[in-house]
């Protein structure tokens, strides 16, 4: 009896972590680049100090969906999104290199080239700084190419490239930031071959419809282990009963 109830008590318990990864994918459904998290659940054994006598119920999040999103159009120079396989490399708030699919860069007081979350952008020899400008353009390659203040406008000078990578997806994780990095934890090697296009954001890879039909699917399981639980419950009052009559 008890084992019953310790099945159904994990399976409710580990049912609500579920539900939360779902619902994080669903409240990031406008978050642009965001990649939703796979869910799943599988038995686990109980390990102690004797062999392993019962198992329990975990929910884990054992990968992450890199399905791209579709590109949404914004008109603004320093938003860009990849075209195809590709990512962009950045500098995470830790200071190792991260990887994001889409940004709305921008470029701060000090020149420096950062996304939208103040992350700095990379390029050939590490951060990109931007010299005063009048314009900025970004080509289909990542090369950064201005218009100097008070230059002709036929005047156009490259100062810089993002550095555009394309790692094997399999290689990649999501951090508890949100961030995909290499799973070893090393900077990959740039390629020519990824393409950006300005002017343009990718949204979100979410499906609201599944992910909605996924809550509803759990919170249904959730019911039925309760349901379990209080029936373990009446079962071991009607054992009780019957020991005392005996």
């Amino acid at each position: 009896m008890d084992k019953m109830l310790y099945v159904a008590m994990t399976g409710a318990s580990q049912n609500t972590l579920a539900q939360r990864a779902h619902a994080n994918n669903l409240a990031n459904i406008s978050t642009t680049g965001f990649r939703r998290d796979f869910e799943q659940a599988r038995s686990m054994q109980v390990f102690g100090d004797s062999f392993p006598a019962r198992v329990y119920a975990m929910s884990e999040r054992p990968g992450t969906d890199f399905t791209p999103g579709t590109l949404q159009e914004t008109g603004r120079d320093l938003d860009v999104a990849i075209d195809g396989d590709g990512w962009i490399a950045v500098q995470a708030p830790d200071g190792g290199e991260a990887y994001v699919r889409t940004g709305s860069l921008k470029i701060d007081a000090l020149g420096m080239l950062r996304t939208a979350e103040g992350m700095p952008v990379l390029g050939n020899g590490g951060p990109i700084a931007i010299p005063p400008e009048e314009k900025i353009e970004v080509g289909a390659d990542g090369t950064l190419s201005i218009r100097a203040l008070g230059e002709d406008p036929n005047v156009v000078v490259t100062v810089d490239r993002l550095k555009l990578v394309n790692p094997d997806p399999a290689q990649l994780e999501k951090g508890t930031d949100g961030l995909i990095r290499m799973k070893d934890g090393q900077p990959v090697e740039a390629d020519a071959l990824v393409r950006v296009t300005s002017g343009f954001l990718e949204t979100s890879n979410v499906n609201a419809v599944a992910e909605m039909t996924s809550i509803l699917a759990l919170s249904r399981q959730f019911e039925l282990h309760v349901k379990m639980m209080r029936t373990a419950e009446e079962d071991a009052a009607a054992v009780a009963r019957v020991l005392q009559m005996s």
